[in-house]
């Protein structure tokens, strides 16, 4: 787990010096063409730089280990992180329709363009590599701050996009309109992403359960290593962050001693975490008669029904 917290981390730190060379090669960009396209590229870039440096370190602070205090861990920092991350996205967007409502009325020819589309260029480029190894490792270790911060400055390398394609056709067709309008098309782009961002993140804050097929995973293991349990009910998952929970209650044979009982939990502990790294669990052990609520889980040479009860 060391390893992964280091890469997590380090590319963390990394994201830092890399936002503010991608925003001074569009504010450069700007400066030279006078474009309010690329002005508001930049302004987005410049939230990625705020971006980079809570990421960084509500990272490093997830990273944790429980304590006292937090005895579950510090993983749901992340969570706070993305969130302010969306609010900041939708932010830029309302300053990008701004800056682009002002320009409609009085649109003009960006100077010297091509010098400033290839600079511009050069920031999407370096942006959409970074943009795919965050992402990249974010939902490998389960990052949301890390992944949030990678679709975001994905977004940007389609505003970057749109505002090439956009003042290429400016220039050639000499409508200037082109200019503000395309700032306000990718306004509205970035507040798709950012509200995306943020429900995502809320679901993480309101103790969302398992992916739907991380799920399906957990009930095929308890389905297929759960050799001597009569039933299996009352599933319960949540995610957070890196870490996952998650508890059932376990049906055994009223004769069956505690030592037996809890090789059992081992053995289901142990292969649930194969499946879902990271997962910590709690497993209830009841004697058989006891009462049975909510969904159970079909257990190999056993039949269970939905909803069982005493």
């Amino acid at each position: 787990m060391a390893r992964e917290v280091n890469l997590v981390e380090r590319l963390a730190m990394w994201g830092i010096p890399l936002s503010l060379v991608v925003l001074g090669l569009k504010l450069l960009a700007w400066w030279v063409t006078g474009s309010v396209a690329l002005l508001s590229d930049g302004l987005e870039s410049l939230v990625n730089v705020a971006a980079a440096f809570i990421a960084y370190f509500v990272i490093r602070y997830a990273q944790r280990p429980a304590d006292h205090d937090h005895q579950f861990g510090h993983h749901k920092a992340e969570y706070i992180s993305a969130v302010v991350e969306g609010v900041l996205i939708v932010v830029a967007a309302v300053l990008i329709i701004q800056e682009a409502w002002g320009a409609l009325s009085a649109p003009s020819m960006p100077e010297t363009p091509w010098l400033g589309l290839g600079i511009n260029a050069l920031a999407g480029v370096i942006n959409a590599v970074w943009a795919t190894i965050l992402i990249r490792v974010g939902k490998q270790h389960r990052s949301p701050a890390m992944t949030a911060d990678g679709q975001h400055i994905m977004s940007d390398v389609v505003t970057s996009a749109g505002v090439f394609v956009g003042l290429v056709l400016a220039v050639l067709t000499g409508y200037t309109i082109l200019d503000p309008l395309l700032a306000i098309f990718v306004a509205i782009n970035i507040l798709w992403q950012g509200y995306k961002v943020i429900t995502h993140s809320l679901g993480g804050l309101m103790d969302k359960a398992l992916e739907p097929d991380e799920e399906a995973a957990v009930r095929e293991v308890i389905a297929t290593h759960a050799a001597g349990v009569l039933g299996v009910h009352d599933l319960k998952s949540r995610r957070a962050g890196a870490a996952a929970f998650i508890d059932f209650h376990l049906v055994v044979p009223a004769s069956m001693s505690v030592g037996e009982a809890h090789d059992i939990c081992d053995r289901l502990e142990d292969a649930i975490k194969e499946v879902i790294p990271g997962a910590s669990l709690a497993i209830h052990v009841e004697p058989e008669g006891e009462r049975a609520h909510g969904q159970n889980v079909e257990v190999e040479g056993h039949t269970s029904s939905e909803g069982m009860s005493k």
